[in-house]
């Protein structure tokens, strides 16, 4: 059975058409740009809103409101109100000694579906970090209404949300609004070090490279009564395509990310395998719980990449690339010929804190009226590259880039309510039908 829905998002590909001929037709060249799109140090203060109060959303505030602009957090919106609370509760305390930068009235807490946009309306910078299926949704509101934004990564769990995604990323350039995506080894030191010798010749013309993501896996939230099929799926959104994009799309994309930045490329097609040997029960949704994919690039690099969720096996979390010349092992920060000898090593005692020094730059830029940053189209190929791999591991087929991002592939649901359908269901004994190698197809 074929997990993932294959009609197209029609109403998607016409945004997309519409927003592309406004760009081609120069009505966003010249854009009019409002007191919220720029700032002086000196002058007023940034108000941040949050979409999406989970561990990653309340971990990103904070590193907003320790950035050293003027900012306070004024508004915050989630699904669930005790995700609200709880986020607000650990973001007062981590800033008791910066209270003042907390700033959100009763009335600026929204709870639903909806909540997004009253929150948005309220800030001059948004941090969207909700389950990535809402993302392109979320970053379009943002756009169109003139913010700058730090989203998390993955941007899109299905083409035709990247399709969206990188529509409105050309709007966001140019209305020159800085994006910054939370692929934060791209705002690493030891990695744009590293970048810079690969992309200077240290290794080279790079032949292939290798990537990992394998670990014991994350969280399971069982279902609770009374709980809507809808409402237990967004509890336990890890485990479902729509809300997550498997973890090989959550999880991978930072070091699919890295590969795609050091070969200045994105693939061009993919095969691997993949399968659930541990993800069995009810509890585990309809993801796979291992990868490996074999993408292939334009100049004829391969990338084996592999990802897994099962406890007890080898942990590993790294990169590494393989050239004419020699050899980089990213967690190592260390590049050597193809002997072995070391020659660079990044000295370690130097390394900065990524996740904080991609919102210092990020707010330094808009304190400063300086369009710097637009990281969203990057990041919705790196995410379309994660999604290459899944379609190619969920069909045991050879899958081509062109071919996949232009599908119109839709997986999200057609109504967003509590009381509605999500876009897969429950058989009778409360388990959900999972891709099949050999039978679910694509094309």
């Amino acid at each position: 059975m074929n997990l993932e829905s294959l009609k197209n998002n029609h109403q998607s590909r016409r945004e997309f058409v519409k927003n592309s001929s406004l760009l081609a037709g120069g009505m966003l060249a010249a854009p009019i740009l409002s007191q919220a799109n720029f700032f002086s140090g000196a002058k007023g203060v940034i108000k941040i809103a949050l979409i999406g109060c989970g561990g990653r959303g309340t971990g990103a505030a904070v590193q907003a409101l320790n950035t050293q602009q003027n900012v306070q957090l004024v508004a915050m919106a989630d699904a669930f109100r005790d995700r609200l609370d709880n986020s607000f509760k650990s973001i007062s305390e981590e800033m008791t000694e910066k209270k003042n930068r907390v700033n959100v009235k009763e009335e600026n807490k929204f709870v639903g579906f909806d909540a997004y946009k009253h929150a948005i309306a309220l800030a001059d910078v948004v941090i969207l970090a909700t389950p990535p299926g809402f993302r392109p949704i979320h970053f379009e509101e943002a756009v169109n209404r003139n913010k700058h934004i730090f989203m998390e990564k993955p941007v899109a769990t299905d083409p035709a949300g990247i399709q969206r995604v990188l529509a409105a990323a050309q709007i966001a350039k140019a209305k020159k609004l800085n994006v910054v995506t939370g692929l934060q080894r791209r705002y690493q030191t030891s990695y744009r070090e590293l970048m810079k010798r690969i992309h200077n010749g240290a290794i080279g013309d790079i032949v292939s490279a290798q990537a990992w993501w394998d670990s014991d896996g994350v969280w399971v939230r069982p279902r609770q009564a009374g709980q809507t099929e809808m409402e237990y799926q967004m509890r336990n959104w890890y485990y479902f395509n729509w809300l997550c994009g498997d973890h090989i799309t959550e999880q991978h994309i930072h070091n699919l990310d890295v590969i795609n930045w050091a070969l200045e490329a994105f693939p061009v097609q993919a095969q691997g395998m993949g399968g659930r040997e541990v993800r069995k029960g009810k509890d585990y949704g309809e993801i796979f719980d291992h990868h490996y994919v074999e993408f292939h690039y334009g100049n004829g690099a391969i990338l084996n990449s592999q990802c897994r969720h099962q406890k007890g096996t080898m942990s590993k979390v790294d990169e590494m690339l393989i050239g004419t010349k020699g050899k980089v092992f990213f967690g190592d920060a260390r590049i050597t010929d193809n002997k072995g000898k070391i020659i660079y090593q990044f000295d370690k005692k130097t390394e900065n804190q990524p996740y904080q020094n991609e919102h210092d730059e990020l707010f330094d830029a808009i304190a400063k009226g300086i369009f710097k940053y637009s990281d969203a189209e990057r990041t919705a190929k790196s995410t379309m590259t994660s999604l290459l791999g899944r379609m190619a591991t969920y069909s045991g087929q050879v899958i081509d880039w062109d071919k996949a991002i232009n599908s119109g592939i839709n997986i999200m649901p057609e109504k967003y309510d509590f009381a509605a359908a999500p876009p897969v269901l429950p058989d009778e004994n409360g388990l959900y039908a999972a891709a099949i190698p050999g039978v679910t197809k694509y094309f």
